[in-house]
């Protein structure tokens, strides 16, 4: 079997076991009160998918020398593997196993989106980053904190879902699994500052790279890069002074989330010139 066959069936196992997960979280919580052993259930699901998909992007790194981050399809992939390792960290702070099953959903989403999308899953040369180690944590650490934003979009989700609740006063159900509104604008908070803060370093460190070699300075890239950073700074700043809170704050870090994954797809076209396309792998 080819390298490309083994890290794409690991990939599809792993985003079939976060789907399963999903459905399973779905389907409990449907019912009147969810079993005891929901949490542990999902969870198993969860970490086999994780597996899975570190194993499939494991075999992909080997083959091209580095971080799978030369596609598309390899970012998507990287965002959602990013996401679930911080789920894994901070879903211990929330109360049920919602979390879970809102990040069980998003994983299985973008996995399989990308999985059914092969034009997304462009060919590439091995060694992408130019055997420049700092380049390559740059680039990791900036896909890094998409997936804490990735994150920070699910807990704004259900900061919505809880606040509607409230003024509906449907407290039963899947809603009652929901964190409280103050929870969650907390740890929103502290989603939002965690992942400026990666792409603050993330970008630190290209800089640190770039004014020894500005000719490797790719300007479009970079000026997106920046502009998801500059705007989710701001965020971060206004709810820090009291001045973007509760629905409006959530709001804007479910759009800004959006528009983030919308310049994914400018920031890996402008690196086309640095990947050497291949007639076959």
């Amino acid at each position: 079997m080819s390298s490309l066959l083994t890290d794409r069936a690991l990939l599809w196992l792993g985003a079939l076991l976060y789907l399963a997960g999903f459905l399973t979280g779905l389907v409990a919580l449907t019912r009147r009160s969810a079993p005891a052993g929901l949490r542990t259930i999902l969870n198993t699901f969860l970490v086999g998918g994780w597996v899975f998909q570190m194993a499939g992007l494991y075999v992909r790194g080997l083959a091209v020398g580095g971080c799978p981050l030369g596609n598309t399809f390899e970012i998507i992939q990287f965002v959602a593997w990013s996401a679930m390792v911080l789920y894994f960290f901070v879903g211990t702070t929330f109360r049920g196993s919602l979390l879970g099953l809102f990040t069980a959903g998003y994983a299985a989403a973008l996995a399989l989106v990308s999985l059914l999308m092969p034009a997304w899953d462009l060919a590439h040369g091995p060694k992408i980053f130019g055997n420049n180690p700092w380049i390559e944590l740059h680039a990791a650490l900036a896909v890094f904190s998409y997936g804490v934003f990735g994150l920070l979009a699910l807990t704004s989700v259900m900061h919505l879902l809880q606040n509607w609740s409230l003024k509906h006063k449907r407290l039963n159900g899947l809603f009652w699994f929901l964190p409280s509104v103050v929870q969650l604008d907390h740890i929103n908070f502290r989603l939002l500052a965690l992942g400026v803060l990666l792409l603050t370093f993330s970008l630190g460190v290209g800089a640190a790279w770039w004014i020894r070699d500005t000719a490797s300075v790719d300007l479009p890239k970079l000026t997106v890069t920046l502009g998801v950073w500059f705007v989710y700074l701001v965020v971060g700043l206004l709810r820090w002074r009291a001045r973007l809170v509760s629905v409006r704050f959530a709001w804007v870090c479910l759009v800004m989330f959006l528009l983030a994954l919308l310049s994914l797809g400018p920031v890996n076209s402008s690196r086309h010139h640095e990947i050497v396309l291949t007639p076959e792998r």
